[in-house]
């Protein structure tokens, strides 16, 4: 059972930068694609960015590209998210996820089957 526990969330001041991390138990993070997403309160769940298991391959949403960069280790089985320039709606809680592909098709939640606890992301303005 593969276990995900995300790391670096925080308060910070509009403009200013925050790195995520999620570390994943298992030998076979590599295999997979990996996902962050976010949830404000009242709102949705949202799709944030997803990187592809080889880390070839990467995934934006509009609302972030240019501005956040996911990344990935194989060889320390985490993934990253370094988010700059944050704005205060980028405040909401931070999950990442682990696909059962190989890449990212662009189905958003339902292409992913592990789940981290999530970690709070706070931007004052």
């Amino acid at each position: 059972q593969v276990q995900l526990v995300e790391s670096g969330g925080g308060l910070v001041q509009a403009g200013g930068s925050l790195r995520l991390s999620c570390a994943a138990s298992g030998r076979t993070f590599s295999r997979y694609a990996m996902g962050w997403f976010r949830r404000a309160p009242g709102k949705e769940r949202e799709f944030v960015a997803a990187i592809s298991g080889s880390g070839g391959n990467t995934y934006y949403a509009d609302s972030v590209k240019g501005r956040f960069t996911i990344s990935r280790d194989n060889a320390k089985n985490t993934v990253y998210l370094q988010m700059n320039s944050l704005k205060p709606e980028d405040t909401a809680v931070y999950y990442c996820a682990q696909s059962w592909n190989r890449d990212y098709y662009g189905l958003g939640p339902g292409e992913f089957n592990t789940w981290g606890q999530g970690t709070q992301v706070t931007v004052s303005s």
